[in-house]
Parts: C-alpha cells; structure tokens; sequence
C-alpha cells in the first residue's frame, strides 16, 4: 500500500511562515516583484509553489512567458531561501497524532510512506527534518511542487516513483491522505483514493467527496485499515 501523504494542514500546522517568505523573497530577487498585496482573492491551501508563484507573479503584471522562462530559478531560489529561514525546531507544528500514526505505519511491512506535497522538494524535506519526523518518508519517493506546477499531475509522479520492474504502484493500491478539495482532486484525477482530514482549513462538511474524512491525523488509523492498510 502507497500511502501519499501531504504536508501543511494534514502533519504540520503552523509551519508556513518561514515557507511563504521564502517564496516572496524569490519573487523579488528573481522577478523584482514585491508581492505584498494582492488584488485577487488567493487561498494557498492545496496549491503547488509553482502555481502560487504565478497566480502571484500575474497579478504584477508578469507576462507567462517570462514566468515560464524563470520558474526554475525561482524554485532554486526559494530554496535556498526557505534553507535560510527556517527554525532549527518545527516540532511544536507537528499535529496531535502523527508522531504515532506514522511509527504505527512505519512499522508496516506492506506500507510505503511519501509524500504529496505542494511544496517544492528541498523545502519539504527540510521542513519535516525540522519538524522531526522526516526520516519517514525516504528519498526518492512521493511527488512535489518541484515536480508539476499542476498538482494533479503529481500522484501519478508519485506512484511511478514507486512501481517497480518499469510499471507503476497501483492505483487500486494508493491512497492520498490531505486537508483540502484540491488534495481531493488530484487523487480523484488519477482515480485513487482518498482520506482527508479536517484539522486544516476546510471542515468535515467541505471534504465530503473523499472516500473517508476524520477529525485529526490520530483518527486515521481506523479508516486505512477499511482501505487495506
């Protein structure tokens, strides 16, 4: 079993100060753009870096080809960034629950840990090693920010990383764990399944589409094991 975990809102909470300045500092270094205010409404949560850097970037006025032509380096910068910026200690941001779900999981002989994170790779690992509780998900698996600007795109990265003998993971053997309908939606777009948990942005009632909701990250146990784990 694939288990596609995301990050902010579903392990983390609070841990986004650091990230989103990080990305601001990029926008600024790489495009002079100071993306203090915006004109339209933008929410973050289940979105990658990437397509917040251009839903941002566009607003200022930045032509997509411009913005295309530099997504790299502004990757590239705000991990570099973030590398500056983040606390030594992000233990405090880890959810009730967690710690314990995944030692639970890791311990799981037929149960591979990664990530599905909007977030760019280098801030992802570095933000979960922070927090410690990145040597669960191991190098080489899940999908990032970093990987697609479009997040549905990403499971499928996911589960090829982990097939094995040229195919990939099975779907029928995957399941996205994550706080938003666009977490929802990326699973759905790959015909995965899917957990959310309520403890980020959106409540119980806005996550019905996933095959099981839960309260907490503690509560998850229970529905996992209903889809096989």
């Amino acid at each position: 079993m694939l288990l596609l975990f995301d990050i902010d809102g579903t392990l983390l909470s609070g841990a986004t100060d650091a990230h989103r300045e990080a990305l601001l500092s990029a926008l600024f270094t790489v495009h002079g753009v100071k993306a203090r205010s915006f004109t339209r409404p933008l929410s973050p949560a289940g979105r990658t870096d990437a397509d917040l850097a251009r839903a941002v970037l566009l607003d200022a006025g930045v032509s997509a080809a411009r913005i295309d032509a530099r997504a790299d380096e502004v990757r590239e910068e705000c991990c570099r960034a973030y590398a500056r910026m983040c606390p030594e200690d992000l233990s405090s941001t880890v959810l009730p629950g967690v710690s314990e779900l995944l030692a639970w999981l890791s311990g799981q002989q037929h149960v591979t840990l990664a990530l599905l994170t909007g977030n760019y790779e280098a801030v992802a690992r570095l933000k979960l090693a922070r927090a410690g509780i990145g040597r669960y998900f191991r190098p080489g698996q899940g999908a990032f920010g970093s990987d697609s600007e479009d997040r549905a795109a990403l499971p499928a990265i996911a589960r090829r990383r982990a097939g094995s003998s040229g195919h990939p993971h099975p779907r029928s053997d995957t399941v996205v764990i994550g706080d938003t309908p666009r977490d929802i939606a990326c699973a759905r777009a790959d015909g995965v399944r899917v957990v959310a948990v309520a403890c980020g942005p959106f409540a119980a009632s806005e996550l019905t589409d996933a095959d099981a909701v839960v309260e907490e990250p503690g509560a998850l146990r229970d529905p996992l094991v209903a889809l096989g784990v």
